[in-house]
């Protein structure tokens, strides 16, 4: 069942960075491209933010995943683990939000938020 684990999480990973770059190359570049996106807060380039740091958390949160699939396979999955690995999950992902939308976006402060909370449990 182990190595099982440890393929799933290197599968979980790697369509991560396989989304993430077709996505962009093929996907978004297009579809940001046309002039026909909603116009927000004045022009498209919020959207196209928008659009280009949502595509890219589904990346972080899978990601994630494989971390989680990791500690299944070495069976440690402990509180501090897991809440390690959450925290660094959504630091990630406000992270990405906060510089992708340079800020606009709000939501960037309740993954922060998330992820502070779930490393303060970790290391408590």
């Amino acid at each position: 069942m182990e190595i099982l684990l440890y393929t799933a999480s290197f599968f979980a990973f790697a369509i991560g960075v396989v989304h993430s770059f077709l996505g962009e190359r093929y996907i978004l570049v297009r579809l940001i491209r046309r002039d026909n996106l909603p116009r927000l807060f004045g022009g498209t380039e919020f959207t196209a933010r928008t659009l280009r740091f949502a595509w890219h958390l589904t990346t972080i949160a899978w990601w994630g995943f494989a971390a989680i699939i990791i500690l299944l396979a070495r069976q440690s999955f402990t509180m501090q683990n897991i809440s390690l690995v959450l925290a660094l999950t959504f630091l990630a992902t406000g992270a990405t939000t906060l510089i992708i939308s340079r800020g606009r976006h709000l939501a960037w402060i309740v993954f922060l938020f998330i992820g502070c909370v779930c490393f303060y449990a970790a290391i408590k």
